[in-house]
């Protein structure tokens, strides 16, 4: 399993390189400074914004109940996580959209209407499933166990 895994690791190092020094070949300076800019915004908005709020999410959600298994809690931070990163990509269409572009048909779509959507299909999805697992839990625990 060693092996194993160094050589994956190996891999994974080769691919990186060859990935950073295509990107050094084939951009201009400028094209570059934008990727770095783009990169340190990708990380302040996951590590600042996106973990704490799944982080505070499941924290309140485990104050709230005590009782809630932790695979809902699991179903619960992964809709927020989908959620809110699809928010991070429809976002910018979003304020594009209100500034009316030049062109009507460069932004054809509803983006807030769907948006709202994507996060009630999240919802719906997440009741189902957490319903659908407190069932299958209740109908496997025998008669007379402690709930």
């Amino acid at each position: 399993m060693r092996a194993i895994r160094i050589v994956l690791g190996l891999v994974g190092a080769a691919t990186i390189g060859g990935g950073g020094l295509l990107l050094l070949s084939t951009q201009r300076p400028d094209q570059l400074l934008g990727f770095v800019l783009w990169l340190i915004g990708a990380i302040l908005v996951h590590d600042g914004i996106l973990a704490p709020i799944v982080l505070g999410v499941g924290l309140l959600l485990r104050r709230a109940g005590r009782r809630i298994p932790w695979a809902i809690l699991g179903m619960v931070q992964a809709a927020l996580i989908v959620g809110a990163v699809l928010t991070l990509v429809v976002a910018p269409e979003i304020y594009a959209q209100s500034r009316s572009p030049g062109n009507p048909t460069v932004l054809v779509g509803d983006y807030a209407a769907r948006l709202v959507g994507l996060w009630a299909v999240l919802g719906v999805l997440v009741t189902v499933a957490a319903a659908g697992y407190l069932l299958r839990r209740r109908r496997r625990r025998p008669e007379g166990a402690p709930a």
